[in-house]
Parts: structure tokens; sequence; C-alpha cells
């Protein structure tokens, strides 16, 4: 009996260590929990709502360490329990969840469920909540009207260069970082565009009235000097925003940016708006629509309209040192996707593969390889003269003729030409004169004008003669070389 006793004492004690240390993980896991250490906590929370499936709390705890750990489908999961339960942060996480998967409609429905929990409770809401929920109702709307447009390439690159995948022709202008064009050591986090002409840019730098916030500006040249920077407008600047990363279309009226103030729907949103020459102001921005607009920032939007290709970039999906660079053909009309399935509208919203995006029977690859390449400006050919040797092959100054002799017969042939014209300049003044004088005045122009109009009449079959011996020349020695 006496041996009985003891064993059951030692199991006593055993159990009582286990659980002290069982407590012991569990007030572990809640430290790393509040301390935001959650790929800690979570292995713990796993093993308890296993051991205890009933316990609401434990739902909780895991489903907010799945969802701070990427794990979102797990998060749902045991968020979607607690919220059955009524635990009251849960439902804020389980909206944020809904949020990130493009799932508005359920986010503010489950957002305007926590205030309705949290009234009942007596507890207090805060005013963010009710912005969350406006910020649900109108990503809602955006994913409803969500744009068709083809993205036909994207790429990942470090955030510190991604300028250099913006190959832009000529025509378009150019991008630079802020402290390379203004060879500067301040730390700007800003883009330079310069138009084509190279004699106006759009930039963004930190306002000193504006608790540094960034504000777009504008700098023209004169006389090959940039002159002083104009802030632009209010409308554009808005009070309490960063504005960064302006592009101008070549009208030299079409500004498109980011900002990330009041009415964004996650850090960075695109926007766009026109200059009106008339009033010497911007007329109001409009904000674009799904899929250039995420809950993550967006920004850096430039249209090629030469290459008929634009660029965008966003760190949806990103890590915090990359962004995603999207290729895609615009589309002036702006029309939506039309299809009755809201999956269908959040995954092209979302832009959870590009390849959804394509049109059936076409082949993107030469406009993949267009987009990936500088195109150089045709510059003009210049043209002194017109020589037409055959039906292929035309010269347009003295460099181009390869024979000596020909170049020679052919200089003499436009010398011959200039000759001419001064004469006939000559004749025409010298027989205005004569109409015009008194008859003493006509006997003294009559012997000049005669002798001018000997010379002119001398010269006239040369041109002709002289250009036909050039020309011969030159197919002489393009045959004889083999050219």
């Amino acid at each position: 009996m006496t041996r009985l006793i003891y064993k059951l004492i030692y199991l006593l004690f055993l159990l009582n260590i286990a659980n002290a240390m069982n407590a012991q993980s569990v007030e572990q896991a809640k430290k790393w929990f509040s301390e935001g250490k959650y790929n800690e906590a979570k292995p713990v929370f796993e093993k308890l709502v296993k051991q205890a499936p009933n316990n609401a709390s434990y739902h909780y705890l895991y489903g907010v360490c799945a969802y701070k750990t990427g794990e979102c489908e797990a998060a749902e999961t045991y968020l979607t329990t607690a919220v059955a339960r009524k635990v009251p942060e849960a439902y804020k996480y389980l909206a944020n969840l809904y949020m990130k998967d493009y799932r508005f409609a359920e986010a503010a429905k489950t957002y305007n469920e926590y205030i309705e929990l949290l009234t009942k409770q007596k507890k207090q809401v805060e005013p963010a909540l009710l912005k969350l929920i406006e910020l649900a109702e109108k990503s809602q709307r955006m994913v409803e009207r969500v744009e068709n447009i083809q993205i036909i390439d994207s790429v990942t690159v470090n955030k510190e260069n991604f300028l250099s995948t913006y190959k832009l022709s000529e025509e378009a202008g150019s991008l630079a970082p802020f402290k390379d064009f203004f060879q500067s050591e301040e730390q700007v986090a800003s883009t330079v565009y310069m138009n084509e002409l190279g004699d106006k840019i759009h930039f963004a730098h930190p306002n000193v009235d504006a608790d540094g916030r960034y504000n777009l500006y504008i700098q023209t040249k004169l006389a090959g000097k940039w002159g002083d920077e104009k802030r632009l407008a209010p409308n554009v600047n808005a009070e309490g925003a960063n504005v960064n990363y302006p592009f101008v279309m070549p009208d030299g009226l079409t500004l498109y940016y980011a900002s990330d103030g009041e009415g964004t729907i996650g850090g960075y949103d695109l926007y766009v708006t026109r200059y009106n020459i008339n009033t010497d102001t911007y007329l109001t921005p409009e904000q674009l629509g799904m899929p250039f607009n995420s809950p993550a920032n967006d920004y850096m939007l430039v249209i090629d309209d030469v290459k008929n290709l634009g660029w965008f970039a966003s760190d949806r999906n990103q890590s915090a040192d990359s962004v995603c660079l999207y290729l895609f053909i615009p589309d002036p009309q702006r029309t939506r996707v039309e299809d009755n399935n809201p999956a269908v509208k959040r995954s092209r919203a979302k832009i959870a593969a590009i390849a959804d995006t394509w049109k059936a029977g076409i082949n993107y690859a030469e406009l993949v390889k267009k987009g990936r390449s500088v195109i150089l400006k045709q510059k003009e050919k210049k043209k002194d003269f017109e020589f037409i040797i055959n039906n292929n092959l035309v010269y347009y100054t003295l460099d181009e003729i390869k024979s000596q002799e020909a170049r020679a017969i052919y200089e003499k042939y436009r010398k011959t030409n200039e000759t001419i014209n001064i004469l006939e300049q000559k004749l025409d003044a010298l027989r205005i004169a004569y109409r015009t004088s008194p008859a003493s005045k006509k006997t003294e122009l009559k012997p000049t004008i005669l002798q001018a109009e000997e010379q002119l009449y001398d010269l006239s079959a040369q041109p002709a003669e002289l250009e036909k011996r050039a020309r011969n020349a030159e197919i002489n020695f393009l045959l004889k070389n083999n050219r």
C-alpha cells in the first residue's frame, strides 16, 4: 500500500512539472506573440490548438501567427473559428486577410461585424475602422470595373536600380534617379523625367514647407541653363501627401504620377492629370483603377507611344528590397473585363497570372523583345541636293559620290546652277529697272541686259550635260568596282 502511495505522489509530481513546463511554454509563446516573433510562437500555438480544439483564444493566436508568416489558408481557417466564437481581435485580422486576397466585400462585412461586436461590448470604435470599411468598399468597386489590360511581361528587380528596366525610345524622353541627374549626395528617393528636347524636367524632392513630404517640381532650360524650379499646383501636390515618380507624355500636357495621399487604396497609387494651357493649371487628377493600383505601392507609370507599350512598378507580393515591373499594351478605350464570375475579376485585378490577360492566338514575343530594347530616334538624313543615279540609288551629299571624277563634275554642275540663279536674279532686277526708267536710262541699261541674257543662254544648256556626265562617270565607277 505504501509503495502505491509513493507511485501516486511521484506521478502527481511529474504531472505538476509537466503543467508548469506547459504553462511556461504558453507564457513564452504569448511573450513572443506580443513582441511580434510570430515564427517562434507559431509551433507552440499550433500544438496547443490541437490539444484544446475548443479554446477560441488558441485559434485566434495561431491564426494570427499563420497570417503574419504568410500561411493565409491556415490563417483563414483558424481566424474564422475564432470569429465564430466572438474573439474580437480575430475579426480585424480576418478582414485584413480578406483585403489581402482582394475579397473586399467580405472584408467590409467582417469590419462591420467587428464594429457591431465592439458596440455591444460598449468598447470604443476607432475612426480608423470606419476608414477601412470605406477603403474596402472603394476597392470592391475597382475590382468590379477592372480594366482589360494585356500585361505581356513582368520582371522582379532591385528597387535601387529599377529604372534601368525602362527601355524608352528617344521620343518618349528619359528617366534618371534624382541623385544621378543632379549629381547630388542628398538621400532623395525620386526620379527625374526629361522630355525629348532636353529642355524640361519633372521631378520630386522633400518640401520643407510640407513636413518633408515629397512634392513635384518642374524646371525649364533657357540659354543652356536650368531655371528656377517651380512647384506644381496644389491639386497635384495634395496637402498631407507624398507626390513622386512623374512622367509626361510627348504632348507635354498629360502627366502621370504617384501619390500616397487621401483616397489611395494602399501606399502610393497612380494618378493622371492634364495641364490646361489657357488657365495655367492642372485638371482634377484622376486615380487609375485596377490592375494598375493595388493595396501595395504602385508607381512610375510610363507610356511609350513609339513602341505602343507601357510600364508600371508595383511592390505587391514582393520583398522589402524588390519591385515588380509590368509591361503592358495601353488601351485608350480603357475597356473593362466583362465576366460574371467575381473570381475572374478578382484574379485580373490582383494580376494573379499575366497569361490570363493575353488574347487568344497572339504571339507577344516580338512585343516583349521591343519592350526590352532601346529604339533610337531615326535621325533625318542630311540632304544638300538630290542626285539620282538610277531607280535604286540617290545621293544627297557630295561625300556619298564614290567616283572622284563624278564628284568634280557634279560640283561644277552645282556651281553652274548657282551662277545661273544669280544671273536670273540680276536679269529680273535689270528688267524691272528698265521698265520703270526714263528713255535715257533705258538706253544705258539695254546693253547690260543683252549681255546678261547672252551669258544665261550660253550657260542654260550646261547643267543638264554636266549632270549626265557626272551620272555616267559614277555608274562606270560602280560597275568597274562591282558596287
